[in-house]
This record gives C-alpha cells, structure tokens and sequence, in this order.
C-alpha cells in the first residue's frame, strides 16, 4: 500500500511538471500521424525505438507456447497489426513476435479463446 501511494505521488507531481508543456502535444497525438512503419522481420527494440511513448503496443508469442517477452532485443517481429503503411490513429499496435533465431510462423496465432461462461 505504501508503494502504491508513492508511485502515485510520483506519478502526479510528473504529470503536474509536465502539464503545461504537453497540452499542444495530446492534440497532435491524436491528429493523424505518419504511416505506420514495416516492422516485419525487425528487432523489438526496434518497434520500441521508432513508435512514440504514447503508442499502446500489445506483443504476443507467435510461437503459440504464450512466452513472455522479458528482454525485448532477443525478440523480432512476425506481424503486426494494423498493416503497414496505416494510419495507427489511437489504436493498439499489435505484433506477433519469436526469439531471434527462430522461424516465423507462416500464419499469425489465431486469439485464444476468452471463458466467458
């Protein structure tokens, strides 16, 4: 409980420094933005390097084993979500990655299934 008020704490102080410097850029975020890069065949950190800080970016095992990605310069991209050249506009960029050194699969991990009942 103490931790979380602190990162709190922290976390507010960060926003209120920042506020006034970033109010001209939420609204450019927002605005349509460049072409979503090729990722395909790159490294992870690569994707992490390029996309601004703002930009969601989902990462799943495409080996279908549900591996967490801990050290993302050991990882490279399969496929993404939404295609290339796309304009991301506030969505999610969703990528399908595997250990460097390990082949991509020739189809993407279908989702798996949620237990709704």
């Amino acid at each position: 409980m103490k931790r979380a008020a602190t990162v709190t704490a922290g976390l507010v102080l960060a926003l209120t420094a920042t506020a006034g410097t970033t109010a001209g850029t939420a609204a450019a975020a927002t605005a349509a933005g460049p072409p979503l890069p090729d990722f395909t065949g790159k490294g992870l950190m690569t994707v992490f390097t390029t996309m601004d800080y703002r930009t969601k970016v989902e990462v799943r095992d495409a080996s279908g084993y549900d591996r967490t990605v801990l050290w993302p310069s050991n990882w490279k991209v399969c496929s993404q979500h939404p295609a290339p050249g796309t304009d991301l506009g506030g969505r999610t960029l969703s990528l399908d990655v595997m250990k460097k050194g390990e082949k991509c699969p020739r189809k993407s991990v279908p989702d798996r299934p949620k237990n709704d009942r």
